[in-house]
C-alpha cells in the first residue's frame, strides 16, 4: 500500500471511530433523557391514558394531529387503537387528520395552511372527544388553531410537547393534559413521544381490558 493509501486508509478509520462514538453518546443521551423525563411525566401520562379510556369508553374518539415527524407519531397512535397495540380487543375510535391528502390540499389552497387541522376539527369532533395536539416546539399554528376549536367545541386536549411547551402550553385548560418533555432538541423529544404514546395505549387497553400487569 502506497504512503497515500495508508493515509487514506487511517483517515478513515479515525472517521468511523468518531461516528461511531456519536452513535453511542446519541444512545446515552436518549437512554439518560428517558429516565430523567420519567420522572415529571408519569404523572401526565397516567391522567392522559384515564381521558382518553374514558372518552372511548363513553362512545367519544381520539383525533390526532402533527406536523413532519408528529404527523407521522399522530398516524401510528390512531392505528394501535384501531387495529391493536399489544393484545387482542375491539377496535378503538381514533383518526389520524393528517392522513386525507385531498382534505388538506383543499384546505391549504383554498384558505390557508394553518386551518388544515381546525376545519376538521369542526367537522369531525363532539364534545366528549379527545384532541391529541402533538408539537416538538409546541408553536405549530395548524395545532394551536386545531386547539382552539376543540376547546370551542367542547373536546379535551392532550398536548404533546417539548422545549416548555410553547404557545400550546398557555392553551391548555385545567381538565386538558401537557406533556411536555423536559429537553430542546426535536430529534431526543420525538424519541420520547413515541414511548409516551406507547405508554398511553397500554393505559387505555390496561383500564378497559384489564391488560396484564407489567
Amino acid at each position: 500500500m502506497s504512503s497515500e493509501g495508508r493515509i487514506h486508509a487511517v483517515g478513515h478509520t479515525e472517521q468511523n471511530a468518531a461516528l461511531a462514538s456519536r452513535v453511542a453518546a446519541q444512545f446515552a443521551e436518549s437512554a439518560k433523557l428517558k429516565l430523567d423525563a420519567s420522572q415529571v411525566l408519569v404523572g401526565p401520562l397516567t391522567r392522559a391514558g384515564i381521558l382518553m379510556a374514558e372518552a372511548l369508553r363513553q362512545g367519544g374518539k381520539v383525533l390526532a394531529c402533527g406536523n413532519g415527524g408528529s404527523a407521522a407519531d399522530a398516524q401510528h397512535f390512531a392505528a394501535e387503537l384501531v387495529n391493536r397495540f399489544e393484545m387482542e380487543r375491539p377496535p378503538l375510535a381514533a383518526v389520524a387528520l393528517t392522513t386525507d391528502t385531498s382534505t388538506l390540499t383543499s384546505i391549504a389552497n383554498d384558505y390557508a395552511y394553518a386551518q388544515i387541522f381546525s376545519k376538521q376539527v369542526r367537522a369531525l369532533g363532539r364534545r366528549g372527544d379527545v384532541l391529541l395536539a402533538i408539537s416538538t416546539s409546541g408553536n405549530s399554528a395548524n395545532v394551536i388553531e386545531a386547539m382552539s376549536v376543540a376547546r370551542e367545541l367542547g373536546l379535551r386536549t392532550v398536548a404533546l410537547t417539548g422545549n416548555g411547551g410553547g404557545k400550546m402550553a398557555a392553551l391548555l385548560g385545567a381538565d386538558d393534559v401537557h406533556v411536555c418533555v423536559p429537553h430542546k432538541t426535536t430529534a431526543r423529544i420525538q424519541e420520547v413521544h413515541l414511548l409516551a404514546l406507547h405508554c398511553i395505549c397500554d393505559g387505555i387497553d390496561f383500564q378497559l381490558f384489564g391488560a396484564k400487569p407489567r
